[in-house]
């Protein structure tokens, strides 16, 4: 018996690319570089099998479920708090370093991500994907090791960056880049 391995294979090509430099690497980046890289890491994975994982299972009846305009608001707007918040954080609190709490650094990680795959490339590529081939746990596993993949990297990147970087940088840089997500967010959803 011969198993069709072509679901997985597409499935881990197609999400690789797609997700690799966009934003929630570059989130996943931004977080594993103030926080416990494990604790990013498996927040990241828990909101991706959450999100696009199921929804490779499920067909995206969930997805159609939810408006796309209140999702991306919500998204935006916690975009910008994050982004604010780290901005006007006190010099005491700069000077702590990593986040040591690792069930906050996995609940910043895993909202934050999963708000970003909400009706996002990767989810709808899932979802074709699991319809195209008829192979919903090929394409779930060739997904999942996809984003494990990009995923790894970017918490491997956002580790290594807190030791080359000044935290004051690194925060500053966090900080916009979080509120330049959030705005983009915002704008995609009223237009």
């Amino acid at each position: 018996m011969s198993v069709d391995l072509a679901p997985l294979l597409t499935s881990f090509t197609i999400i690789f690319l797609a997700e690799l430099g966009d934003k929630t690497q570059i989130c996943t980046i931004m977080l594993s570089s103030r926080s416990s890289a494990h604790s990013v890491f498996f927040g990241a994975m828990a909101a991706f099998f959450i999100v696009d994982g199921l929804s490779a299972l499920l067909g995206g009846e969930l997805l159609y479920m939810l408006p796309r305009s209140i999702i991306g608001l919500a998204a935006g707007i916690t975009f910008i708090a994050f982004g604010l918040v780290s901005l006007t954080r006190r010099e005491k609190e700069e000077n702590r370093g990593m986040c040591k709490d690792v069930g906050a650094s996995f609940f910043r990680a895993f909202s934050l991500v999963a708000l970003m795959e909400l009706g996002d490339k990767t989810q709808i590529f899932s979802i074709f994907l699991a319809s195209q081939f008829g192979s919903p746990m090929l394409v779930l596993v060739g997904v999942m090791l996809a984003f494990t993949t990009i995923t790894g990297i970017g918490v491997f990147l956002g580790h290594r960056i807190l030791r080359a970087v000044p935290e004051r940088f690194l925060r500053i840089g966090a900080a916009v880049t979080f509120i330049l997500f959030g705005l983009i967010q915002i704008v995609e959803a009223l237009f």
